[in-house]
């Protein structure tokens, strides 16, 4: 069936692309709130191929916050150093790790307000693993892919991630906030890359605002 303009709205968004892309989730490979919390902090940046490449291994040697503060800092360095910015990851994460022993009981904090006290844990990252981790809806994961097709979509034309957030958040259920970061990202990944998106291919393009299709033909 032929959408119309009138039509492009979030919930058609969600409704064609959870056809497109069902059981779509986060990439990041994890078995705990802890390493999800870490692979989010690495995935700045980075690609999630490349994080799940490091935390393979990383993982294997870091199973508690403790792990994380035992080693010097060199040493962590040096096992992440290929996800990039590496100095201030170490950082991020071992003063996360020790805000987790000290403030939280050797636990991964459950709430938005208490995630964005850990330090390279910003709304992105604690609504990440709020919601893969704990299943917990309190807010829209908004990375470069969800920030870039939200605006070409027309459904958020917000200028910074936060103001594409909270006009998302206003847009669409509170059970579907996870599920649309998820399948904005998949599209955004195969299809409406940053440069030359394949807008021939996009479920979207005889009634995306910014679709090549539409303008030329």
């Amino acid at each position: 069936m032929m959408l119309s303009m009138k039509r492009l709205t979030v919930e058609v968004v969600l409704s064609a692309l959870s056809n497109r892309y069902p059981g779509a989730k986060t990439s990041l490979r994890w078995t705990t709130p802890l390493e999800l919390l870490v692979a989010t902090i690495l995935s700045a940046q980075c690609t999630d191929k490349r994080v799940n490449l490091v935390t393979q291994s990383l993982f294997r040697k870091y199973r508690s916050p403790q792990d994380y503060l035992r080693v010097p800092a060199s040493e962590l360095e040096c096992d992440i150093h290929s996800c990039g910015t590496y100095r201030m990851k170490t950082k991020a994460i071992r003063e996360s790790c020790r805000m987790i022993i000290e403030q939280f009981h050797g636990k991964v904090p459950q709430t938005m307000e208490e995630m964005m006290t850990l330090r390279g844990v910003g709304r992105k990252t604690a609504s990440v693993v709020l919601s893969s981790a704990f299943g917990l809806e309190k807010g829209i994961a908004v990375d470069t892919h969800v920030f870039r097709v939200s605006r070409r979509l027309g459904i958020a034309r917000g200028k910074t991630p936060a103001a594409v957030e909270r006009i998302l958040m206003k847009k669409t259920p509170e059970k579907e906030w996870s599920h649309l970061s998820h399948l904005l990202v998949s599209l955004g990944r195969e299809i409406c890359i940053a440069r030359k998106p394949r807008c021939p291919e996009c479920p979207f393009k005889l009634v995306c605002p910014s679709s090549t299709v539409r303008r030329n033909g």
